[in-house]
């Protein structure tokens, strides 16, 4: 029987009606954030889906020595209230956080003042820095934020993980970090959907999983290895699906949403 996730009143599960988390990999103005979350909002409406505003102040990995790395999070947060008051929409932070358990700590109590539905840390941050993340949530007295911890990339398969020099596999190393998070009092993680049964047969379905390299039937795998269609992973057990590519380097990218949920049904 499916569980249901509260995510700022939204309530999620895969027999719940689809919504959208999507965003700028980062904000660079008030007016670059309040412009793309005015067009994905419309987009949303004219799909009837909820929306949920995706992005960060501080991106470290870039693609271009001209991209727009961040603010910061004084500026990061004061534009994403606005976004969020502007549009009555829930904030979800793509941070990555990644240091030492305390500066985690004094980190997410800090973005704890925005309230967002959900922060993500990496799960390879080890058990102690997850616990501080878990331990900042509860100190705060926030009862609605969800965080989650990023685990292996979908772009990494066993062969990878061998060359960096991990023995495991990428299905045994995710439910490793999976059980940390877990045990570390976070709500859930990000994996590929190859990952998913092993999760639910050990961990059980009352814990989230966001999952990435999800790439509709006969669309291409780009630098993702370890993929799966849409219908596929909910069906697995899937909460959250994200789907990046396939529907912002669409032609049209409105009939690209409008056929993956084509897909789901």
């Amino acid at each position: 029987m499916p569980v249901l996730i509260n995510i700022s009143g939204f309530e999620i599960s895969n027999i719940h009606p689809f919504f959208l988390i999507a965003g700028p990999c980062s904000i660079e103005s008030k007016d670059h954030a309040i412009n793309h979350a005015g067009i994905i909002n419309e987009i949303c409406k004219k799909l009837s889906v909820n929306f949920v505003y995706k992005s960060s102040f501080d991106k470290a990995n870039r693609s271009s020595k001209n991209s727009h790395r961040g603010i910061g999070i004084e500026k990061g947060l004061t534009i994403l209230s606005d976004v969020k008051k502007e549009f009555n929409i829930p904030i979800f932070l793509d941070l990555k956080l990644h240091d030492i358990p305390i500066t985690v700590y004094k980190t997410i109590t800090t973005l704890l003042a925005l309230e967002p539905a959900i922060i993500n840390v990496h799960a390879s941050g080890g058990k102690e820095m997850m616990l501080a993340a878990s331990k900042a949530l509860k100190d705060s007295g926030n009862k609605n934020t969800k965080i989650i911890a990023v685990t292996i990339l979908t772009s990494l398969d066993d062969n990878d993980l061998h060359e960096i020099g991990f023995s495991e596999t990428s299905n045994e190393l995710v439910l490793k970090q999976a059980i940390l998070a877990k045990e570390s009092g976070l709500d859930g993680i990000v994996c590929s959907a190859k990952e998913i049964s092993t999760i639910r047969e050990n961990i059980g379905t009352n814990f989230m999983l966001v999952v990435p390299g999800i790439r509709p039937e006969k669309d291409n795998a780009n630098d993702q290895k370890r993929i799966m269609t849409p219908k596929e992973a909910i069906l697995l057990g899937a909460d959250l699906l994200v789907i990046g590519r396939p529907i912002t380097e669409a032609r049209d990218q409105i009939l690209a949403s409008k056929e993956i949920l084509e897909q789901l049904k």
